[in-house]
C-alpha cells in the first residue's frame, strides 16, 4: 500500500505527493536546442521565410492526407479561418457541443453567425450524435466537432451524417495530434482539420496552429483573406523548426501518455469518486487511439464527503499535481440571445459543476507516478471531511 494513504495530505499540511510540483511543460530536448542552433547560425531565426515552414506543410499535408495544410498564428486563428473558408457569415449557423473550448463559439459568432449549442454524450462529454440530427435546420452551414479529454466524437458516424445533409465538417483537432479515430488520423475526416501549436499543447511553439484541407477551393479562400500584402496570421520560420522533432517525436510520446493513463485508470479502479471518460459511440470494427493534452473526469462530490470540485482541485495542486477544472459549459457563460439550442444540455451543465483535467505532462513521466497520483485521489477521499472543516475555519 502507498505510504501516502496513512499521512495527512499536504493541503493539511501532510508532505506532497510530489515535492517538486508538476514537470514543467515542454520538456528540455536536445533536438530542440539543435535547432535554435541552427537558426541562430544561418540566421534563419530573424526572415519571413525559410526551409522549416515548407517541411512542416508538407509533413503535416501528408501526415493527415491533406492537399494544403496552412501554417498560422494560432488554433483559435485556424478555426476562425477554416470557418472563412466556407464561405460562412450572417444567417448562416453552426452546430458545435454545449461543453466546449469558448473560442469556438466567439469565433462563430466573429463570422457573423449564429452557434447552434447540442448536449454532449453522458459516457465521454463530446458532442452526442443521438442529439445531432435535431439541431440541423435549412441555415446549418457547418458542423465544429472537438475531441477533449480523451474523449473521441465517431467521425464515421457524424461524416455520414453531415454528407447525408451536405453540410461541411471542421474537425477540431487540438488537443489530440497523432491520435487516431477508426483507423484514421485526427483532423481528417472533415473538410477541414485544425491543429494548435499553444504553449501547453502536446505539439508546442509558444503560438501558432495549421488549417488541413483536401479542397483547393477552401485553401484559396482562406490564402485570399489572410494575404493582406503579407500574412495576416503567421507562424514564424523559428517556430516552425522547433515544431518538425516534436512531431517526429509524437507517435512514441503519444504511446507512452496511453500506456500510463491505462496504469492510473487500473490504479484508480471503479469506486475512486473520478468517472473516466468512455468511448462507447466509436466503431468496435476499427482501432481508435485518444490523445491526452488533458485527462478529463467527471468529479463526484459525494465520493469525497461533499468536498467542492474546486477544494478537491485545490488539494491535488497542493500535492504538486496538475489537476484544474474542465472548461465552463458554452450555455453557462453566454446570453441566451447569442446562440440556439437543441434540448437541456443537461449533460454539458454536469460538466461545467463537475468536470476536472489532469495536465498531461505528468502522463510522460513513469508508472509510478501514475501510482503515486491515484494514492493522492484516496488519501485527499479520506480525509475529505477534515480538508472541508479546515476550508470552513479559514485554514486550507
Amino acid at each position: 500500500m502507498n505510504s501516502l494513504l496513512s499521512e495527512k495530505p499536504a493541503i493539511l499540511g501532510g508532505v506532497p505527493a510530489f515535492p517538486e510540483g508538476p514537470p514543467e511543460w515542454p520538456f528540455p530536448d536536445l533536438a530542440i536546442n539543435q535547432v535554435l542552433q541552427q537558426a541562430q547560425q544561418t540566421g534563419d531565426w530573424g526572415r519571413y521565410h525559410g526551409p522549416c515552414s515548407g517541411q512542416l506543410q508538407n509533413k503535416l499535408a501528408d501526415l493527415h492526407q491533406a492537399e494544403q495544410a496552412i501554417l498560422c498564428s494560432s488554433g483559435t486563428a485556424a478555426v476562425e479561418l477554416a470557418l472563412r473558408g466556407l464561405g460562412i457569415g450572417p444567417g448562416d449557423e453552426v452546430i458545435l457541443a454545449a461543453y466546449d473550448f469558448e473560442g469556438n463559439f466567439k469565433n462563430i459568432a466573429t463570422v457573423g453567425a449564429t452557434p447552434v449549442l447540442v448536449d454532449v454524450a453522458a459516457d465521454n462529454f463530446n458532442l452526442d450524435l443521438d442529439l445531432l440530427e435535431q439541431a440541423i435546420t435549412e441555415s446549418t452551414k457547418g458542423i465544429l466537432v472537438s475531441h477533449l479529454h480523451g474523449g473521441l466524437v465517431s467521425m464515421q458516424r457524424l461524416t455520414s451524417i453531415a454528407k447525408q445533409y451536405e453540410i461541411p465538417v471542421i474537425e477540431d483537432a487540438c488537443q489530440v495530434p497523432g491520435a487516431r479515430i477508426e483507423d484514421q488520423i485526427a483532423g481528417s475526416w472533415g473538410e477541414i482539420g485544425i491543429l494548435s501549436f499553444g504553449g501547453s499543447k502536446l505539439l508546442t511553439a509558444g503560438r501558432g496552429g495549421a488549417v488541413l484541407t483536401r479542397s483547393p477551393q477552401i485553401a484559396q479562400r482562406i490564402r485570399l483573406y489572410s494575404h493582406r500584402g503579407n500574412e495576416a496570421y503567421p507562424l514564424t520560420e523559428l517556430q516552425a523548426g522547433l515544431l518538425l522533432p516534436q512531431l517526429e517525436m509524437l507517435e512514441t510520446r503519444n504511446q507512452i501518455r496511453q500506456k500510463h493513463v491505462d496504469t492510473l485508470l487500473t490504479q484508480l479502479g471503479n469506486d475512486s469518486g473520478l468517472i473516466a471518460f468512455k468511448n462507447q459511440q466509436l466503431s468496435s470494427q476499427t482501432v481508435s487511439t485518444p490523445g491526452y493534452y488533458k485527462l478529463g473526469f467527471l468529479y463526484q462530490p459525494a465520493a469525497f464527503s461533499g468536498l467542492s470540485r474546486d477544494l478537491f482541485c485545490q488539494s491535488m495542486r497542493a500535492e504538486g499535481i496538475a489537476v484544474y477544472p474542465g472548461f465552463r459549459a458554452l450555455h453557462a457563460i453566454h446570453s441566451r440571445r447569442r446562440y440556439r439550442k437543441t434540448g437541456e444540455l443537461n449533460v454539458a451543465t454536469e460538466c461545467d459543476h463537475n468536470l476536472i483535467v489532469l495536465h498531461h505532462p505528468v502522463l510522460l513521466t513513469s508508472e509510478a507516478n501514475m501510482a503515486t497520483i491515484a494514492a493522492a485521489v484516496f488519501r485527499i477521499a479520506e480525509f475529505a471531511e477534515e480538508i472541508l472543516n479546515s476550508a470552513d475555519s479559514g485554514q486550507a
